[in-house]
């Protein structure tokens, strides 16, 4: 018998000739044999990492390895992976564009974030908001109305930021109410604000918020300085009477006159009757209430609440209940291409709040959305807004969507050919699930992307089910 230099016995290789002792009464040698992965890997597990980090919001497992995948962008770009917080989620309806976000959103809130939605169409995010212990506004006639120039969560800010603070924050208010005003008044008229009109537009402003200095000033406000004819407007028309200036005006104070008489009258010709409460995790305008009337309506209503919103997040770098945000935005084609001018316009409401911390999710069918906005030069800033986003999720799509995301971001063709065949069933046997219901491709850059599986919770299932309508009992 073997023993240790401490006189320990060693056993043998085949085990002690006791009982539990492992003993074998014959040990074969193994064969060595070699193979590609491809050929042996049904033969043994092999576990190949897929170089992804689980840090973030499980948001599934790697299609190929099994590894749990974690995203969380602000996460990303702490660490260097990504140069920005967007995140495009592109895909066919159906395959769950808005499960992977509201788990997204879910999520983010949990690490502390806040999770605003401005303008949900479909009211698809109200039960999720309601779940989290949000603030769910609806938005519509004889619902709750929305301000177009209310300063919202921001005024509380202008009040307690710093001298320096607070004057960058008045003229941001400042922009902000007229890029709105030139934005609504494009979508009436179909055209946009000429220079003059513009000046028009600003100097109207300024007198109607100083004189009502305790309130917010709201669009009829404006509309009775421009009718009002003051001198310095006079001046800026250079009219020759007040005749002359009427004349002069008369194109914008009847688009401004349509805000407060027309189509969405009694919606945004009145103070907010929405409030923001500082302590809220989650906060969504919903106007689904809108969602069978016209695209202008729609199209005005998202607008102001992408303004509402986008002053939410302006303040939210002050006050006691300071949080990043993250915000979704769905349906956006639709407002967008009502009227040409739109995509800058709707840039610039929404810009100066892009580094305060927003990790924002811009959520679409396909990138075709971006070909029917009106002019060539809303087409190419479209494809720019889509293409500075630092994360891709890309569910299954048709052969031909693949050309223009080409376009955003390289794509392999063993990559192609996954999205691609998520697309619909291979055959007509009903009662099978989707092949691309719950499986993504996240896309960064130039790396490999990583398809991952997503499995809802019973509770997420209840939260995130868009089709209803079809579960209803059938005559």
């Amino acid at each position: 018998m073997m023993t240790t230099p401490d006189h320990e016995p060693i056993p043998r290789a085949w085990g002690w000739p006791v009982r539990g002792g492992g003993r074998a009464g014959h040990v074969e040698g193994g064969h060595h044999f070699a193979g590609t992965t491809s050929q042996v890997c049904g033969l043994f597990p092999f576990a190949t990492p897929s170089g992804s980090d689980v840090r973030g919001v499980p948001i599934g497992r790697h299609l190929h390895t099994a590894e749990p995948v974690g995203l969380d962008p602000a996460h990303w770009l702490r660490t260097g992976l990504v140069s920005n917080t967007g995140v495009w989620v592109q895909g066919q309806p159906g395959i769950g564009k808005s499960s992977i976000t509201k788990r997204m959103l879910t999520g983010l809130v949990g690490f502390g974030m806040r999770a605003v939605i401005p303008g949900d169409v479909k009211g698809e995010y109200s039960p999720l908001v309601t779940a989290l212990g949000g603030s769910v506004w609806h938005i519509g006639r004889g619902l709750h109305a929305l301000n177009p120039l209310d300063a919202g969560p921001l005024r509380t800010a202008i009040t307690t930021a710093p001298d320096a603070d607070r004057t960058r924050l008045i003229e941001t208010l400042r922009a902000r109410r007229l890029s709105l005003l030139e934005a609504l008044i494009t979508i009436v008229r179909r055209d946009e604000p000429d220079v003059t009109e513009r000046r028009l537009l600003g100097a109207a402003l300024d007198i109607a918020v100083d004189a009502v200095q305790r309130r917010e000033p709201v669009i009829p406000d404006v509309l009775t300085v421009l009718l009002s004819g003051a001198s310095p407007l006079q001046l800026v028309a250079a009219s020759a009477d007040d005749i002359d200036y009427r004349r002069l005006t008369r194109s914008l104070t009847n688009a401004l006159g349509l805000l407060c008489e027309g189509a969405i009258r009694g919606i945004f010709d009145r103070p907010s009757s929405a409030s923001f409460d500082p302590a809220t995790p989650a906060l969504s305008l919903d106007i689904s209430a809108l969602d069978d009337d016209d695209d202008d309506v729609v199209a005005a209503a998202m607008l102001c609440s992408w303004a509402w919103s986008a002053a939410l997040t302006d303040a939210a770098a002050f006050g006691d209940h300071c949080r990043n945000v993250v915000q979704v935005q769905d349906e956006l084609w639709r407002a967008l291409r009502v009227a040409p001018g739109l995509v800058e316009r709707s840039d610039r409401i929404t810009r100066l709040g892009r580094h305060r911390g927003v990790v924002s999710f811009q959520v679409t069918h396909s990138l075709d959305d971006l070909e029917a906005l009106p002019t060539e030069s809303d087409r190419a800033k479209a494809r720019g807004m889509a293409s500075r986003n630092g994360v891709l999720l890309l569910g299954g799509m048709a052969e031909k969507e693949l050309d223009g995301l080409r376009r955003i971001t390289a794509l392999s063709h063993g990559e192609a050919a996954l999205i691609t065949s998520w697309a619909a069933p291979p055959t007509w046997h009903a009662g099978r699930i989707h092949p691309g219901r719950g499986k993504y491709l996240i896309k960064s850059g130039q790396r490999v992307g990583l398809p991952i599986a997503l499995t809802l919770t019973p509770t997420e299932i209840a939260l995130h089910d868009t089709d209803r309508a079809f579960h209803k009992d059938q005559p």
